[in-house]
């Protein structure tokens, strides 16, 4: 039988699976956006560490009996894909704005997949109940990928913004 904090875990995980499934599919936008430049190579690497994080997340609530399946990531790739309509300023060329808005959003979502990291290693305990998890190296990885974002942001700021 569950108990009162694996019902609370389940729920924040499903969540967190939706805001995954978000910045995956932005992440994969924003890297097909920016295609064949250094931009674009480093949205793609990130795009595909996100992936693989997604999928990561998803094995670690199948082994802890939380189902992966939830309404909540399918309404994350609708939405997803209704922000692609959502008017930049520009009718028929990219925007600038677009650009920038897609990597801020990328920033502080892998801001917040530290956090996830951390919350799952040290509230839920994680750490301890999925011992092969090296959270870690999750956390690390997570700042890498800012660290690689983040020229880019800074040059897309200030292009949509000054």
């Amino acid at each position: 039988m569950a108990t009162h904090g694996d019902r609370l875990l389940r729920i924040y995980m499903t969540d967190q699976l939706a805001l995954g499934v978000l910045w995956r599919e932005i992440a994969r936008r924003a890297s097909n956006s920016s295609n064949g430049t250094p931009e674009g190579a480093a949205l793609q690497r990130v795009a595909a560490a996100i992936s693989d994080d997604v999928a990561l997340f998803e094995q670690m609530m199948r082994r802890l009996g939380f189902s992966t399946r939830s309404p909540k990531s399918m309404l994350a790739v609708v939405a997803e894909r209704l922000g692609r309509l959502k008017l930049n300023g520009h009718i028929i060329s990219r925007s600038p704005l677009s650009r920038f808005e897609e990597l801020d959003f990328l920033l502080m979502g892998i801001d917040g997949k530290v956090v996830l990291w951390q919350n799952l290693r040290d509230g839920a305990g994680l750490g301890e109940r999925l011992p092969d998890i090296n959270f870690g190296y999750l956390i690390e990885r997570a700042r890498s990928q800012r660290a690689e974002l983040e020229p880019f942001h800074a040059q897309a700021a200030q292009a949509a913004l000054s």
